[in-house]
């Protein structure tokens, strides 16, 4: 079996899962956020969807830099309701599947660097860089949603299993 159709299964699974959670964003508390210190659920949602457009980045390229000539990249645009959530996510995550399953075990096995201003900060092969800062990320950000959900008294999708909103009985 090829790399990129392991990768795939965890792919759609993954890309499920975010799906359930932000379309449980509410349109009217994406200003919300549990601490001065915290992003807003807008800002973490938007987040969320953006994580996959990374993966034709990582297939694409061979490396990213962050701040091209000491200028930070622009950052994404804020979302202004869940259906766009969903339909940003939906677009990255067909071209990331795209990318995915024209990747080459060999393409996936190639170094990726991550650089800041020219600087290397990280150099791993694509298919780690994918792992770790593509699905890793993506499933780190979609726990820190389903927390803002649950402070915000909105049912937490089940992912791996049921939740305590979906299955109230137990486990």
């Amino acid at each position: 079996m090829a790399i990129s159709d392991m990768l795939l299964q965890e792919f759609d699974q993954e890309m499920a899962g975010a799906r359930k959670t932000l379309e449980r964003v509410p349109d009217d508390r994406l200003e919300w956020s549990p601490h001065a210190k915290s992003g807003t659920m807008g800002w973490l949602a938007g987040h969320l969807a953006n994580v996959p457009s990374w993966t034709v980045l990582t297939i694409g390229r061979d490396s990213l830099d962050l701040a091209p000539g000491g200028k930070p990249m622009d950052p994404a645009p804020q979302p202004g309701s869940s259906a766009e959530l969903v339909a940003t996510l939906d677009r990255h995550a067909a071209e990331a599947r795209a990318a995915i399953a024209g990747a080459s075990d060999e393409e996936l096995m190639q170094p990726w660097s991550l650089l800041q201003n020219g600087q290397v900060m990280m150099t791993l092969p694509r298919l780690a860089v994918l792992r770790s800062f593509v699905f890793n990320h993506l499933i780190h950000h979609r726990a820190q949603l389903g927390v803002y959900l649950r402070l915000n008294d909105i049912p937490v999708p089940s992912i791996y299993g049921p939740s305590a909103d979906e299955n109230p009985s137990g486990f």
